[in-house]
């Protein structure tokens, strides 16, 4: 998987992440207002489909939408992207920039820091 998603189709595919499926009257509902038309709600979720990001199954007149990515997966990769663009590749280069440049406190730091040697010792 190395598609990305524009603004809007992250939006739909957060709420079908939240919902695990729903119709595209339920996606609307979830969304802030004001509310997006009901087409274009449904042309997006098409294109997501195009993409391999959403499948359907027929429920009654209409489709349920399921996402067929698993929301880590994307997150995984999109950050994986942002790292290679932004940051050379490099994590080090990223944890850098986030203490440096938004005012990391020493007690998130801790936070991390006791993470990373949780996986360590998972090894």
């Amino acid at each position: 998987m190395n598609k990305q998603l524009t603004k809007v189709e992250e939006q739909l595919m957060q709420v079908l992440w939240d919902l695990k499926e729903a119709s595209v009257n339920e996606i609307i509902e979830r969304l802030a207002n004001p509310k997006p038309a009901y087409n274009t709600v449904s042309t997006i979720i098409r294109i997501l489909e195009t993409k391999n990001f959403v499948s359907h199954k027929p429920k009654g007149r209409g489709y349920i939408y399921f996402p067929l990515i698993q929301k880590n997966d994307y997150s995984n990769q999109s950050l994986h992207k942002l790292v290679d663009s932004y940051f050379g590749g490099s994590f080090k280069n990223m944890v850098s920039f986030f203490v440096d440049k938004n005012d990391v406190d020493f007690k998130e730091l801790d936070i991390i820091m006791k993470v990373i040697n949780d996986k360590k010792t998972e090894k």
